[in-house]
């Protein structure tokens, strides 16, 4: 079977429906086993599944989920939502420490935060944006790529 050597990516279009999370997951795995990124399958679908979650729960509209690799071993999930607004989890200066205990809801970005080796967003707001929301990212890397930093 012929290989794609990075840079590659895939966007998947969801429904605002409780199911899409796991179609989204079941495409991934989909992809990452196609590439060979079998390695980083299980934290990737951590990530994705935190993140396209947090879409569900949080953004009363359709979300996406994007798969990209810009160069071996190292892939990025990105979900978007329509939701402009930025979870505290992934705010500018939000503490790196664990969720609070007590709390029922929030645990989520924390492990995105503890799990991906780069995380982000991107707030689509500007001029020319197409559909507005924002963009949650986080990346991992396989065992062959620099630390985490």
């Amino acid at each position: 079977m012929a290989t794609v050597s990075p840079p590659w990516s895939y966007t998947l279009q969801l429904p605002h429906d409780p199911r899409a999370p796991g179609v989204a997951r079941a495409t991934l795995r989909a992809v990452l086993a196609a590439h060979g990124f079998t390695e980083l399958a299980p934290t990737a679908e951590l990530l994705a599944s935190e993140l396209l979650t947090n879409a569900h729960l949080h953004a009363p509209g359709p979300s996406a989920l994007r798969l990209l690799s810009a160069e071996p071993d190292r892939l990025r999930v990105a979900v978007w939502d329509s939701d402009p607004t930025v979870p505290s989890g992934f705010r500018e200066g939000a503490p790196a420490g664990p969720a609070p205990e007590d709390g029922e809801h929030g645990r989520g970005l924390h492990l995105v935060r503890a799990c991906a080796d780069a995380w982000g967003v991107a707030v689509l707001r500007e001029l020319g944006a197409s559909r507005g929301g924002k963009l949650l990212w986080a990346e991992c890397r396989g065992a062959g790529r620099a630390a985490r930093g």
